[in-house]
């Protein structure tokens, strides 16, 4: 069942929120829904797009966190050494910045319309910035 809906740019899917396994990152990121937002495209970190969030603190620590986020997989990067960000793998990530590699917490994924998460990425690629909503369903 769709909890989300996450438009970036042209492109709409639907998504649910990993509740079970990110408690603390979804109940910090509910709290700034409906979130907007601007993608632009990793090139450090392979095929994703990610929104530069600053020094914004969603109180959280790291849970279900991974590098290596699988296509449709957001995770959410507290903050620490880099910027907080949220970055969403659309083919092979390894999560870093110019301080080296990044762990984040997996806490929403994409179910429908996998198949446009690569046109979606090279969009931004080629294109340049483009506008995000998650918003509830």
């Amino acid at each position: 069942m769709s909890q989300l809906k996450v438009h970036i740019g042209d492109f709409t899917f639907d998504a649910k929120f990993e509740e079970e396994d990110a408690p603390a990152t979804v109940a910090a990121f509910k709290k700034a829904m409906p979130f907007d937002s601007q993608a632009i495209h990793v090139r450090w970190s392979g095929e994703g797009v990610w929104m530069p969030l600053g020094d914004l603190d969603f109180g959280v620590g790291y849970e279900n966190h991974t590098s290596f986020p699988a296509p449709g997989h957001m995770i959410l990067y507290p903050g620490g050494i880099s910027e907080t960000e949220i970055l969403l793998a659309y083919s092979g990530v390894h999560f870093a910045s110019k301080m080296g590699q990044l762990a984040g917490n997996h806490f929403i994924t994409i179910t429908s319309n996998l198949d446009k998460l690569k046109e979606m990425g090279k969009t931004v690629l080629w294109k340049g910035a483009q506008k995000v909503r998650i918003e509830l369903v």
